[in-house]
């Protein structure tokens, strides 16, 4: 069964998040490279390469299923933030909002009976909880350390043994 249209172009725009994400993860790692720590630019970095894969997993699966990518214009994403844990809360909300739009493709392909889709969709549901739980942890944390420089500098060396 090929894919409908309207799946195949909820995909492309899942495509255009994914890279966004990247985009935003990267421009978030030259934020925090500025303000020298070079942990939490080493974190984003890596939050990069997984968003990357994880746009071209959906660029695989549209071949795979017989449909045609269409790539979309990616906006500038914000450069400056107030601080390491405004980054970090801008990172959990924008991790919930990739969530809410994998959730709408996998009503998308229950509501279509895309049972292949349905089952694809599965891995990004279960990523998105590890995703969530990784920044809302960081949140959680550097909200404990409040702010102390000592603390601070703790976490970013902790974060800079993320493998990649």
């Amino acid at each position: 069964m090929l894919l409908s249209k309207k799946f195949e172009d909820a995909v492309n725009g899942q495509i255009q998040a994914e890279l966004y994400s990247a985009y935003m993860y990267l421009a978030m790692s030259a934020y925090f490279e500025s303000i020298n720590l070079t942990g939490f630019a080493h974190w984003m970095r890596v939050q990069t390469q997984e968003e990357m894969e994880h746009a071209m997993k959906f660029y695989r699966y549209l071949h795979e299923r017989g449909g045609r990518v269409v790539l979309q214009a990616i906006q500038q994403p914000p450069v400056d933030y107030e601080s390491a844990l405004d980054a970090m809360e801008k990172t959990y909300a924008h991790e919930q909002y990739v969530s809410s739009l994998i959730y709408k493709l996998y009503e998308l392909a229950l509501a279509e009976k895309d049972h292949a889709s349905a089952i694809f969709l599965q891995w990004y549901i279960d990523e998105q909880v590890e995703e969530e739980d990784n920044a809302r942890t960081i949140v959680e944390q550097l909200k404990m350390i409040g702010g102390s420089a000592n603390g601070l500098i703790m976490l970013d060396r902790h974060l800079a043994s993320r493998g990649s």
